[in-house]
C-alpha cells in the first residue's frame, strides 16, 4: 500500500503541523504563570497540550487520515482496529521537562500503515530542531517556520567517532533491569558513558549516532515513540522488543508499549 501513498507530501504536512504546534506550546511556556497547580484543567501544561493537539488535528485534517492522539485517546479499539493508515500523535511529549522548564520537550507526529511507522516527525520547539524520517531517509534541520531550508538539512546518522560507548537514558530513573542490561553490553572495550535527554530526544540521539543504544525498560505509550521509531528505522537503526528482539507494533488494543531497545 505504501507505493500509493505520497509519503513525502504527508511528511511535509506533518512538519507543518509540528512547527505550528511548537509555536502554540511556546506561547504558553514563555508567558504562563507556572505557580498554577499542574494537575488542574487550567494549568500551563494542560493548556499547552490542548492547544498543540488542536492545531495538529486541524492541520492534518486536509489529509483525510484519522488521528489517534495522546490528548484525544478516547477512541475505542473497535473504532480504530480497522484503520489501515493513521496519524499517531503526542502533542507535547516530555511533560516533566516542560514543568521543570529544561526545554527538552517535543512534538511527535507519526504516520502508521498497518502496524508499522512509515513516517515520523519530532520537533523541539525551544531549539527549533526538527527531525523527520520516511522511505527517503532520516534528516535533521532547524525550522522556525513551516518551510525547511534545503541548505540547512543534514542526513542521519552523522559520521561520528566516539571515544566512549554512549548509552542514552536517565541516571535519575535508572532501575535494576537497566543497570543489568548496560553491564551486559559488548562495548568493544570502550568505557560506558550515560547521556540524559528528555522525551523522544533519546531515540533521536541513536538516529544521529550520538548514542549507541537506548534501553527503555520502563512503561511508555505508543504515541511516545512512534515518530522516533520512524526516524531511527529510516536512519538504518532499529527498535526491538527487549524480551524477544521482535519489532514493535502499533494500534494494539492496549496502547502500552513493551520494554524496548533502540540501537
Amino acid at each position: 500500500m505504501t507505493q500509493s501513498i505520497n509519503v513525502s507530501a504527508l511528511t511535509e504536512i506533518a512538519i507543518k503541523a509540528a512547527v505550528k504546534a511548537g509555536k502554540e506550546i511556546l506561547g504558553v511556556y514563555y508567558n504562563a504563570d507556572f505557580e498554577i497547580q499542574f494537575k488542574s484543567d487550567n494549568s500551563p501544561l494542560t493548556i499547552a497540550d490542548k492547544r498543540a493537539h488542536q492545531v495538529i488535528t486541524e492541520t492534518l485534517t486536509e489529509t483525510e487520515i484519522p488521528v489517534l492522539s495522546e490528548e484525544g485517546k478516547t477512541i475505542t479499539f473497535d473504532g480504530r482496529k480497522g484503520w489501515k493508515l493513521f496519524w499517531l500523535v503526542d502533542p507535547l511529549d516530555g511533560t516533566k521537562e516542560f514543568i521543570k522548564r529544561n526545554d527538552e520537550f517535543t512534538v511527535n507526529i507519526a504516520l502508521i500503515e498497518g502496524n508499522s511507522p512509515i513516517a515520523g516527525v519530532v520537533y523541539v520547539p525551544v531549539t527549533k530542531k526538527l527531525y523527520w524520517g520516511n522511505i527517503n531517509g532520516s534528516f535533521t534541520a532547524f525550522a522556525d517556520d513551516e518551510n525547511v531550508l534545503p541548505a540547512n538539512i543534514r542526513q542521519l546518522p552523522f559520521s561520528l567517532t566516539k571515544e566512549n560507548f554512549v548509552v542514552a537514558g536517565s541516571k535519575s530513573h535508572m532501575n535494576a533491569e537497566t543497570e543489568k542490561y548496560i553491564q551486559s553490553l559488548d562495548t568493544k572495550g570502550k568505557p560506558v558513558e550515560m547521556k540524559s535527554k528528555g522525551s523522544s530526544l533519546k531515540i533521536c540521539m541513536v538516529a544521529e549516532g550520538n548514542a549507541d543504544v537506548y534501553p527503555r525498560l520502563a512503561p511508555t505509550m505508543e504515541w511516545d515513540i512512534a515518530a522516533g521509531h520512524a526516524i531511527v528505522k529510516f536512519a538504518g537503526k532499529k527498535i526491538v522488543q527487549y524480551e524477544n528482539n521482535s519489532d514493535l507494533i502499533y494500534n494494539k488494543e492496549n496502547l502500552l508499549n513493551p520494554w524496548f531497545i533502540v540501537e
